[in-house]
């Protein structure tokens, strides 16, 4: 019987490695979009009808876009696993 030497390579796993994949870059660019949707849902729907723009009440409709951004590009249907 005859085994064959195993030669593991080391995989190149860190933080740049990371950010310079594109499925980071698609998620951070899908999470911006979010955020700039719920801005705009905000703005052109609550605070139309406001005399002072307040920045701290439209968080909430930004946190919320930016989550739709996020689960868009990392649901299990996005990545074909359904």
């Amino acid at each position: 019987m005859e085994f064959k030497k195993l030669e593991i390579e080391q995989e190149n796993k860190g933080v740049k490695t990371f950010i310079q994949s594109a499925h980071f870059q698609r998620s951070l660019i899908f999470i911006l979009m979010g955020a700039l949707g719920g801005f705009g849902w905000y703005y052109f729907t609550e605070a139309r009808h406001m005399e002072v723009f307040m920045f701290s009440e439209s968080i909430s409709s930004i946190l919320i876009g930016a989550f739709l951004g996020f689960f868009v590009t990392n649901s299990p249907c996005a990545r074909n696993r359904c």
